[in-house]
């Protein structure tokens, strides 16, 4: 599509968007989103301009012409956002923009379990401990049940009433020496060492 857009077919597009969600931490979503054409997800269109000028009014023809358009590709948008939510951590709002477009699952077949595996990603690296209800929240209000069926599969444990442990950040930052080898060119330093400040460099003679 980015070489042939004449070819665009929005439906194919959209399960693309949503088989690269699926993959996430990885970088497949902002591959696929830097493939497609501006045209097919911007949502802007101009107004009606300056009344009783006709260029004005063509202009605005066009533009009614270019969002009826768009509405075929709202699926589109509607993905990018749903990106968009997931990879800035805005779970909750992830779960309720999900809801709201169900269509667009069609097709895809566990979608929603491979999205939970990237938030159980995400709350493994970020958290040492989390309230209950926060972590059912994030994983699309899960039940009880379902819960502890994710909670078993990552090893995490309720170690109180309402908190679940998640593990020992500390135990797993793994610091790194960095050594840096700096070499400084002699021809300054052989005019009587560096420079002191206010004081002009002294040069060698020639």
């Amino acid at each position: 599509y980015q070489f042939n857009p004449a070819f665009f077919q929005t439906t194919v597009t959209a399960q693309i968007l949503l088989k690269a969600l699926t993959n996430l931490p990885h970088t497949d979503f902002t591959l696929c989103k830097c493939m497609i054409d501006q045209a097919h997800v911007s949502s802007r269109a101009r107004g009606w301009g300056a009344r009783g000028d006709p260029a004005e009014l063509w202009v605005a023809f066009l533009s009614l012409l270019l969002r009826w358009e768009r509405q075929e590709e709202r699926p589109i948008r509607q993905i990018l956002y749903l990106g968009e939510l997931l990879e800035t951590c805005h779970f909750q709002s992830f779960w309720q923009a999900l809801d709201e477009n169900m269509e667009l699952l069609d097709g895809i077949a566990g979608f929603e379990d491979s999205v939970r595996k990237f938030i159980c990603h995400v709350v493994g690296i970020t958290y040492q401990h989390i309230d209950r209800w926060l972590l059912a929240e994030m994983l699309g209000d899960l039940s009880d049940a379902q819960l502890k069926v994710w909670m078993s599969k990552y090893g995490w444990t309720e170690t109180e009433p309402g908190k679940i442990f998640i593990c020992n950040q500390e135990e797993s930052i793994k610091p790194k020496n960095i050594v840096e080898k700096i070499d400084f060119d002699s021809g300054w330093w052989d005019a009587g060492g560096p420079p002191r400040l206010g004081v002009p460099c002294a040069t060698s003679p020639s």
